[in-house]
């Protein structure tokens, strides 16, 4: 079984490999809600009842070739800041970080399938693939609900399908996502109509942690809300049609920028690298804007190609509770906001000399 420092010294495997298609559409994720038949939901469950549910699908899921080697622990034995760094890897949600006993987690070594055990539903298997690739992750998340289905029996109704904590969730017992990179429609002012056609479509926009969250970074998730009445294929293959839109508007956004206000363009992404280049202190805030100005300077090739991963990377080992476990210990924000800096300054210090000249030229 894998060791919790372990899972921390390994890059997600979705944030290797940036091509083209990483651009815009940064990750797509599925979550498919399971619950067992003969147990009350988590919320109305025992303590006992909890228990047993758990390690009943913990063992069931560690049988799971996938999960050789993985990550597998109850939150009790986790104390606090290893519960809210696996929540900034998207690894467990808010909500269930604030469960302990009875409530955990189970995921393999590349960090592509995350299950969790007795959060709102005895079950959310959730898988992760990096760009537009929800059919993919929809199909990584049914291995595991296959293999399951096989072995224990599912709350399921023959009119409402899969039975789930919150209505919400009825039918399919799925929510799929994509995580968008949208700076050009940010910086030309075209973010708020883009979200509103979004909305009007019966999809959901979120920020970078997902429900009640703000975006941080130009990073939104654009997720669906409905669950009953569509198939999981028609589900995906409506959700990736306006993914796809939105990437095709963000990319033309981005061009005609360049082409109109190009100094605008290059002023914003310079004045994020010398910030992000000579900062003793920053805040998460402030380091997500400007990481997310050097991420779009490399997708336009006026920054080196290579910032990009260090900047997926940046992301989350520049959040609190990744600065914190790193240190081996809590610590002020003040603290945070330097060690935060130093760390942006020394990642990036490999392309400077690259960023700063390109930068500059016209």
């Amino acid at each position: 079984m894998m060791r919790f420092s372990t899972l921390l010294k390994h890059p997600s495997d979705w944030m290797t490999g940036h091509d083209a298609e990483t651009s815009v559409v940064v990750t797509s994720r599925v979550r498919l809600a399971r619950n067992l038949k003969s147990v009350p939901f988590p919320g109305w469950a025992t303590k006992g009842q909890r228990g047993e549910a758990f390690f009943q699908l913990k063992d069931l899921l560690q049988e799971l070739p996938v999960m050789s080697e993985g990550f597998a622990h109850e939150l009790s034995d986790l104390d606090s800041l290893q519960k809210q760094v696996l929540v900034e890897r998207h690894l467990i949600s808010r909500e269930q970080a604030a469960r302990n006993e009875g409530s955990g987690s189970v995921v393999n070594r590349k960090q592509t399938l995350s299950l969790m055990i007795n959060e709102e539903d005895h079950l959310r298997i959730q898988a992760i693939r990096p760009s537009l690739q929800l059919h993919e992750a929809y199909e990584l998340a049914l291995s595991v609900d296959k293999f399951l289905e096989d072995k224990i029996d599912y709350a399921f109704h023959p009119k409402w399908g899969f039975l789930t904590a919150c209505p919400t969730n009825l039918g399919t017992g799925m929510r799929a996502s994509s995580m968008l990179h949208l700076p050009g429609l940010v910086l030309s002012d075209q973010i708020g109509q883009v979200l509103k056609g979004i909305g009007k479509l019966g999809l959901a926009v979120r920020g970078l942690y997902g429900e009640g969250t703000e975006s941080l970074g130009n990073l939104y998730q654009i997720s669906n809300q409905s669950t009953l009445g569509e198939s999981e294929g028609q589900i995906l293959s409506r959700l990736t049609k306006v993914i796809g839109d939105v990437a095709r508007y963000e990319l033309q956004a981005r061009a005609k920028l360049l082409e109109d206000d190009p100094l605008m363009v290059q002023d914003h992404i310079g004045r994020a690298t010398g910030i992000l280049t000579f900062a003793r202190i920053i805040t998460s805030k402030e380091a997500l804007t400007h990481l997310s100005m050097l991420r779009l300077g490399s997708d336009l090739g006026i920054l080196p190609e290579s910032l990009i991963e260090i900047c997926d990377r940046l992301f989350m080992e520049t959040q609190p509770a990744h600065l914190q476990w790193r240190a081996g210990r809590k610590l002020p924000a003040d603290t945070r906001d330097s060690m935060r800096a130093q760390m942006i300054r020394e990642q990036l210090q490999p392309a400077l000399p690259a960023a700063i000249n390109i930068s500059d030229s016209e």
